[in-house]
């Protein structure tokens, strides 16, 4: 069983700031800026390439669910970046699809 999947079974401890039957948001462990909130969803998915056609309203969700942590921590006006990293190659860790709400910090262009 992954990490993510411990935290979504309460198997792993996590820092939690939204969750619903669809998706959970929680503090990263290793943040890259200020703020750094990762958004899974609860049923194990590796990657974005793993979703189907039929997983249009989970990816959704999981934006929504961007939108509404960014809201919760006062990261609108200050701007901040939603990443979802897919393979090893661009920087995927932990195989359970996730996307990463960044802020807090001046975000530069191009990133990596």
């Amino acid at each position: 069983m992954c990490v993510f999947c411990k935290i979504v079974s309460g198997e792993a401890a996590a820092r939690i700031v939204f969750q619903d039957e669809d998706v959970l948001a929680f503090h990263d462990v290793n943040p890259q800026a200020p703020t750094h909130v990762l958004v899974i969803p609860r049923r194990h998915v590796v990657s974005l390439a793993d979703t189907e056609d039929g997983d249009t309203e989970l990816l959704g969700k999981l934006m929504q669910c961007a939108r509404r942590v960014a809201e919760m921590l006062d990261l609108v006006k200050s701007g901040y970046r939603v990443v979802i990293n897919n393979g090893a190659g661009a920087g995927q860790s932990v195989f359970h699809l996730h996307v990463h709400v960044i802020g807090g910090r001046r975000m530069r262009w191009p990133p990596g």
